[in-house]
C-alpha cells in the first residue's frame, strides 16, 4: 500500500496539467466504451469483426496509458522519451477521439444533427451543404481539400519548428493551450452528438465533387471515410477549432508562419461545408471553444503548478513543467 501510495504521490508531483486531464478522458472513455460495446454484443447491432476489433483498440488504449506513466516516472531522463512526451499528447487525442465514439452512444444517445439541419435553414433559408454544389468545379474541390487535410499537418508542424529552435516555453504554451481545446471539443461531443450533413442527407445531394479531383481530394476522402460511419463529431467543429487556434498562437509565436497558413486556415470553413462534413452552425460553436481555451488555458496551468507545489514533501523536486503565460 505505501508502494503504491508512493507511485502515486511521484505521479501527481510529474504530470503535467495536459497529461492529467488526458489520462482522465481516457480512463472515462475506455470504461464506457468497454460498457457500450459490451452492450453491442448483447444487441447483437454490430458485426462479430468490428466488436473484436474495438476490443483489441480497447486493449491497445488501455496499455498505452500504463506504458505512458511508466515511462515518464522510470525513463523521464532518457532524451527519446522526453521527446516522445512532449508529442505524446497527439496520441492522447486520437486514443480518447476513438473510444468516446462508442462512449456515446451509451452516454447520450439523442443525435442533434437534425436539429442543427434547422437552424442551417433558418440563418440561410436553405442548407448550404447543398447549395454549395452549384461551386462545383474539380479544382476548388481539390483546393478545398488541401485546406481540409492541413488541419492534419498545421499544428505539428508548428510545434515541430518551436521544438526544434528550442523555444520550450512557446511549445508548452501552445500544446496545453491546443489540448484544452480538445477535451473541450470532446465534451461537446457527448452533450451535443451530432453526424455530418454528407451522413445525414445524402439523398438530396445531386452532384459528385469527388469526381474528376486529385490526389489532395482522394486523400481527403480516404482519411474521413475510414472513421466509422457511426461517428458523432459534428458539433462543434474541432477542425475550425483548431486551425483558428493554431492561427492565432501562430501569429503570437511564429509570424512568418502564420502568413504561410493564413490563406489555407481561411479556406477552411468554406471548405468544411462544400465538403459536406460540417453544418454552419458547427462553425460558429467552435469559436466558443477558442475563447474557452484560450480562457482556461493559462489558470489551469497556474493551479496545477501550485498544487505541484503545496502537495509536494520537503525536500522533493517538481520537473520543473510549468509554464509561463
Amino acid at each position: 500500500m505505501a508502494k503504491r501510495l508512493k507511485f502515486i504521490d511521484t505521479l501527481l508531483q510529474t504530470l503535467r496539467i495536459e497529461e492529467l486531464l488526458g489520462l482522465m478522458l481516457i480512463v472515462f472513455a475506455i470504461v464506457f466504451a468497454t460498457y457500450a460495446n459490451l452492450q453491442f454484443v448483447m444487441d447483437q447491432s454490430l458485426d462479430s469483426r468490428d466488436i473484436t476489433l474495438n476490443f483489441l483498440r480497447i486493449v491497445a488504449s488501455a496499455l498505452f496509458a500504463i506504458s505512458f506513466n511508466r515511462l515518464i516516472l522510470l525513463h523521464s531522463e532518457n532524451r527519446i522519451i522526453r521527446i516522445a512526451r512532449d508529442f505524446a499528447p497527439f496520441l492522447f487525442v486520437l486514443v480518447i477521439y476513438f473510444n468516446l465514439q462508442d462512449a456515446i452512444f451509451i452516454l447520450n444517445p439523442t443525435d442533434i444533427h437534425y436539429t442543427l439541419l434547422k437552424l442551417d435553414g433558418k440563418l440561410f433559408g436553405l442548407q448550404p451543404t447543398v447549395w454549395a454544389e452549384q461551386l462545383y468545379h474539380p479544382r476548388i474541390t481539390d483546393l478545398l481539400s488541401l485546406s481540409y487535410l492541413n488541419y492534419y499537418f498545421m499544428t505539428p508542424i508548428l510545434l515541430a519548428i518551436l521544438y526544434l529552435k528550442g523555444k520550450t516555453e512557446s511549445f508548452r504554451v501552445i500544446m496545453l493551450t491546443i489540448m484544452i481545446s480538445y477535451f473541450i471539443g470532446f465534451v461537446c461531443y457527448l452533450l451535443f452528438p451530432a453526424s455530418s450533413p454528407y451522413l445525414v442527407i445524402p439523398e438530396l445531394y445531386t452532384v459528385d465533387i469527388w469526381q474528376d479531383t486529385s490526389f489532395f481530394s482522394w486523400l481527403t476522402y480516404t482519411i474521413v471515410d475510414m472513421s466509422p460511419h457511426r461517428v458523432r463529431d459534428a458539433f462543434p467543429s474541432m477542425h475550425n477549432a483548431i486551425v483558428l487556434l493554431s492561427i492565432i498562437l501562430a501569429y503570437r509565436y511564429h509570424r512568418p508562419y502564420f502568413w504561410i497558413q493564413l490563406p489555407l486556415a481561411a479556406a477552411l470553413p468554406f471548405a468544411t461545408v462544400y465538403l459536406r462534413y460540417h453544418y454552419v452552425v458547427d462553425i460558429i460553436g467552435a469559436i466558443p471553444v477558442v475563447a474557452l481555451a484560450l480562457y482556461l488555458s493559462p489558470r489551469l496551468e497556474m493551479r496545477w503548478t501550485q498544487f505541484q507545489i503545496n502537495y509536494a514533501s520537503p525536500g522533493d523536486e517538481l520537473g520543473g513543467n510549468g509554464v509561463n503565460y
